[in-house]
């Protein structure tokens, strides 16, 4: 079954209206794949130039649906979550394509590298630097609480800078453990440890309140070089 769905709606109407009905555009129809940005445990990300605008980049997700079996829900839940946010500060998706064999997510592209890594560059930052960060995850988790998404892994690996210039702004990304308030009450722990707050861990019924936490933390780490919270064994970590 595509991921997507529509696809045997289209099927029946082409034998109606012919071959050419059925034919959907591909992403090499729309792009030109280039090189190599980054691989995962089940996709990889590349370059992609627009052929209908020559010059104009993006990156493009590829996922392996071999890869992905049994994680299928997930996908489409990543896609639904970003579909339903338009914010600067939010990595965009801008369009799906989808083949026999994978998934192609075409993304905003994004240049200046993670937030963590610029953190291990500086030490620590100062804090006007720091607020200044922080005032736009901030702003962007609001609108995201607003749009009912819960983002659930915030940390500086997920926060990536737009463009490698001192002052570039800040962009939220990778929403694949968020989740959309309005599909049920959320229980299931998940994160990363020393970013994931006090109920998630507890197992019990949480909301938006977790990314809050997440960002308390982060703050932490901006201002002082170093996590609050930091054991070698998880177990300790969360006990």
């Amino acid at each position: 079954m595509p991921l997507f769905g529509g696809k045997k709606d289209s099927a029946k109407k082409s034998r109606k209206e012919g071959k050419d009905a059925d034919k959907t555009p591909s992403v090499e129809d729309k792009y030109i794949l280039k090189e190599m940005l980054g691989t995962g445990a089940f996709s990889e990300v590349r370059l992609a130039e627009s052929k209908d605008h020559p010059g104009q980049m993006f990156a493009v997700k590829i996922i392996d649906k071999k890869a992905l079996k049994g994680k299928e829900d997930s996908l489409e839940n990543e896609i639904k979550v970003l579909r339903r946010l338009t914010h600067p500060n939010i990595v965009q998706l801008l369009e799906t394509f989808e083949d026999k064999h994978k998934v192609y997510l075409i993304m905003e592209l994004v240049t200046g590298g993670e937030l963590f890594d610029r953190i291990v560059e500086k030490g620590s930052y100062t804090e006007k630097d720091a607020s200044d960060l922080i005032r736009q995850v901030l702003e962007a988790v609001d609108y995201m609480h607003e749009q009912g998404v819960v983002h659930r892994d915030l940390k500086p690996e997920n926060l990536l800078y737009y463009s490698p210039d001192e002052d570039s702004k800040i962009m939220i990304s990778d929403f694949g453990l968020s989740k959309m308030e309005d599909s049920g009450i959320m229980a299931t722990a998940c994160g990363t440890p020393g970013y994931v707050a006090p109920e998630v861990l507890a197992q019990k019924p949480y909301g938006k309140a977790v990314d809050v936490w997440s960002i308390g933390v982060i703050s932490y780490i901006l201002l002082c070089g170093y996590p609050p919270f930091y054991d070698e064994n998880d177990a300790n970590l969360f006990a």
